[in-house]
């Protein structure tokens, strides 16, 4: 028989191995570089940078992006900004998955929606890329569009043909007067991801 002190021993081991179900990989999808940093595109860089300040964090730079890891409530959340530009953000995902051995329904991808009314939340299981270049980059690098993705609307108030100008704007002053209370609803949806589930979260948070 095994004695108290090995017993007790082995039950720390097997507490100290981390399981799976419990990592999470939450991605920010921006560009890099001060050019970007306010811009629509960004809002997943922006969000993420929002929680690590809320959380006293601090982002590493690694390979193919910044990293951070959160702990709550007994998940380990990996917070990733690709360094790989917008349009191979896939790359980063594909890698750190692989990397941190993250369940892939245990992925959260955090983009812009210019279908969405500024500030409009909405979560999905799965879906089109929609023409958003991070998400085609990030369904062929995964061989699959049946990942999370959390879009934040920015609107659509641009002429034709300036889509691209639009995005890669900086916010006006009614939406930067917005932001706060945006952020903090972000931050709420990634815990609770992490926390209740992806349908729990979409019930709460979709819409709002």
């Amino acid at each position: 028989m095994l004695s108290f002190f090995k017993k007790l021993f082995l039950k720390r081991e097997e507490e100290n191995q981390e399981n799976p179900m419990k990592k999470f990989l939450v991605t920010g999808l921006g560009n890099i570089g001060p050019k970007y940093h306010d811009t629509r595109h960004n809002i997943g860089f922006k969000i993420l940078d929002a929680l690590t300040k809320e959380e006293d964090l601090t982002f590493e730079t690694k390979k193919l992006g910044d990293i951070t890891t959160y702990k709550f409530k007994g998940r380990t959340l990996i917070l990733l900004k690709p360094n790989t530009y917008m349009n191979l953000s896939g790359k980063a995902v594909r890698y750190w998955l692989e990397k941190e051995k993250v369940p892939l329904e245990n992925l959260l991808v955090i983009t812009d929606d210019i279908n969405l009314t500024f500030g409009t939340i909405r979560v999905k299981a799965k879906g089109s890329a929609g023409g958003h270049n991070g998400l085609k980059d990030i369904e062929a690098q995964l061989n699959t569009s049946k990942y999370s993705r959390f879009r934040f609307g920015v609107g659509a108030e641009f002429s034709k043909g300036r889509q691209v100008d639009y995005v890669l704007g900086e916010w006006n002053a009614e939406e930067e007067a917005a932001m706060p209370e945006r952020l903090e609803k972000g931050i709420a949806l990634i815990k609770s991801f992490a926390t209740a589930g992806l349908t729990n979260t979409m019930n709460t948070f979709n819409g709002k």
